[in-house]
């Protein structure tokens, strides 16, 4: 079975450049440049009853927020400022004007937070179970959007919080660094970001593929591991830290940057960013491993999150 980064590479090698698309396909956002010196962002994602969560199990509030918050911690991801959402709804008929009530009632907190216009979009209504589709477009700082594509052998790995077991209900709540990365951002050059979405060892390989095919070493006891991870290893038989490596969901933030200004960011974190951790380095050797206390390596194979074959 094809992968989905697979497809995705797929399209990315047949779309055609434009002038004014610096950043297409390949990023947690597009970058969108209209004549001034800073990029627009735009991200978009759709939720599906069924595969991002289960309606009746999620209210629709639950559902709305999530759907937001996931777009929102896209454009965190490139250190940008949100703007704006348009929202696109496949209503299932019969409860059709409840759930979009609901829809309404869990984005619009999130979206007064972070001062984003819910400006428009479409609604529709069919036989089949509910789908939410989310675009929002932001803006990058005058220090420019940050890629995916930039890490460097040598940089520091960091993450803005503890990671796994978010199936236990977190998912549902993602909590945008989106003040997090601007203020990291002002303070230091961060060389690459992403949200973490699809599992720590998945998107770092998302990083380092897109930085040239760069690896990276992880050490185990720097993993910062979320309590949820633990109660969910309690249930399945599945260690913590691989809860933490592979389970998807966090929206915390990864980031590679110099290691001086990683122990500046360590020593005196910005506000709101007390959990951040470092959890290991860029190399260029290729591969991502694991290092155990005693030093031994141990390859990582990413088994996070992936569309096409889960």
């Amino acid at each position: 079975m094809e992968s989905e980064f697979g497809v995705i590479d797929w399209l990315r090698r047949r779309a055609a450049a434009h002038g004014a698309v610096p950043l297409g396909i390949g990023d947690d956002c597009a970058a969108i440049r209209f004549g001034g010196a800073v990029e627009a962002l735009v991200t978009t994602d759709m939720l599906m009853d069924g595969r991002h969560f289960r309606l009746g199990s999620a209210s629709a509030a639950e559902v709305g927020r999530k759907a937001l918050g996931v777009n929102l911690s896209d454009i965190a991801a490139m250190a940008g400022r949100p703007v704006a959402a348009f929202v696109a709804v496949a209503l299932p008929k019969d409860e059709a004007g409840a759930i979009a009530r609901g829809l309404w009632e869990g984005m619009r907190p999130l979206a007064e937070r972070f001062e984003v216009a819910l400006a428009g979009g479409d609604t529709n209504a069919w036989d089949g179970p509910l789908v939410v589709c989310v675009t929002v477009v932001g803006a990058a700082t005058a220090r420019g959007a940050v890629r995916r594509s930039g890490a460097r052998p040598g940089d520091a790995l960091l993450v803005t919080g503890p990671l796994g077991g978010s199936l236990l209900g977190r998912h549902l709540r993602p909590r945008p660094r989106v003040a997090e990365a601007l203020a990291i951002h002002e303070l230091v050059d961060i060389h690459a970001m992403i949200d973490i979405s699809d599992g720590l060892a998945a998107d770092l390989g998302h990083v380092l593929v897109e930085s040239g095919g760069l690896g990276a070493v992880l050490d185990e006891g720097a993993v910062p591991v979320h309590e949820d991870a633990v109660a969910m290893a309690r249930d399945d038989g599945r260690s913590p830290l691989e809860h933490a490596l592979h389970d998807g969901e966090d929206f915390e933030l990864l980031l590679a940057v110099a290691p001086g200004d990683a122990d500046r960011l360590l020593a005196a974190p910005p506000a709101g960013c007390d959990a951040l951790r470092r959890l290991g380095t860029v190399s260029d050797r290729p591969g991502l491993r694991l290092r155990s206390a005693d030093g031994a390596e141990a390859t990582i194979r990413p088994l996070g999150f992936d569309h096409l074959a889960c």
